[in-house]
């Protein structure tokens, strides 16, 4: 067995070289899915991404004055349009300092360092968020971020921990889930396990197995819901931008174009989808 943070160690190293090929590939203002009717509706990714923040900023009833926790906060665009949109201040956390560095530049761009702030964690950090007090903040986002995380359960119980009660948590999350001749674990596994090599996933939840975490970490769960529940998930992903993928040559070019390759086999496979969170502390939380 691995020691604690060599793999999330791992992430953060992906993301030294993702960082190039996303800022190149995808908007700033996220790199994150939209939903099944954003997709039917013909949404640029861009505009899917934004129509996603603004559910998040609706499910977790974020408002003016609030303080709410970005968990993978990248580059940094989501957090920035989310504290636009809500009026609330955001915080935003991830392991790696060049992505904190964009954000902070974005944020700095955009006019918005006064409401939005990011920070660089380290790599186990998400197991405690021990950099914050119980009760500190209002909500807890994330777009596609604990799917990185080896001990997921660890991070839904600091989430617990550090939001206020009645507070609430609204994310989105790759997820794999049984489809068509793929049914076990084992099978799912098997369809999944190139792209978890290529992208540095260590294991993919089921919607079921996310609200099963969520439940134990003692929030009331709302929705645990597949946002493509009628077939392949391809998001808001035109053919064009599919190509742009295959092809792209920037830095560790061929592990991009094998990635992207291996995530299409499992959306092609239904195997691989996107799913909601959306979850509450109580108001009276257990000790």
């Amino acid at each position: 067995m691995a020691a604690k943070g060599v793999f999330e160690k791992t992430v953060g190293e992906f993301y030294d070289s993702a960082i190039h090929a996303y800022r190149k590939l995808m908007s700033d203002d996220g790199w994150h899915h939209g939903d099944e009717k954003a997709h039917e509706a013909g949404l640029s990714p861009r505009e899917a991404a934004l129509d996603m923040q603004q559910q998040l900023v609706d499910a977790a009833r974020i408002m003016p004055g609030h303080l709410v926790l970005d968990f993978g906060s990248g580059v940094g665009g989501p957090p920035i349009n989310m504290a636009a949109m809500s009026g609330a201040r955001f915080v935003g956390v991830c392991n790696n300092i060049p992505l904190t560095l964009q954000a902070r530049k974005l944020a700095e761009e955009r006019g918005m360092t006064d409401q939005v702030f990011f920070h660089a964690i380290g790599d186990t950090e998400y197991m405690t968020l021990g950099a914050w007090p119980d009760a500190s903040f209002d909500a807890i986002t994330y777009q596609e971020s604990v799917v990185h995380l080896p001990d997921k359960q660890a991070f839904f119980h600091s989430a617990f921990r550090v939001l206020r009660p009645g507070g609430r948590l609204a994310a989105i999350d790759w997820v794999q889930r049984p489809w068509g001749e793929y049914q076990s674990a084992e099978q799912m596994t098997s369809v999944m396990a190139p792209a978890n090599k290529a992208m540095c996933i260590p294991w993919h939840a089921t919607i079921a197995e996310y609200r099963d975490m969520l439940l134990t970490a003692g929030f009331q769960v709302e929705e645990a819901v597949d946002l493509f529940p009628s077939g392949p998930c391809w998001g808001s992903t035109p053919e064009e931008d599919r190509d742009k993928w295959h092809t792209y040559d920037g830095p560790r070019g061929e592990l991009f174009q094998d990635a992207k390759a291996a995530l299409d086999n499992a959306r092609a496979l239904g195997v691989f989808s996107v799913g909601k969170l959306v979850a509450q502390k109580p108001n009276e939380a257990r000790a």
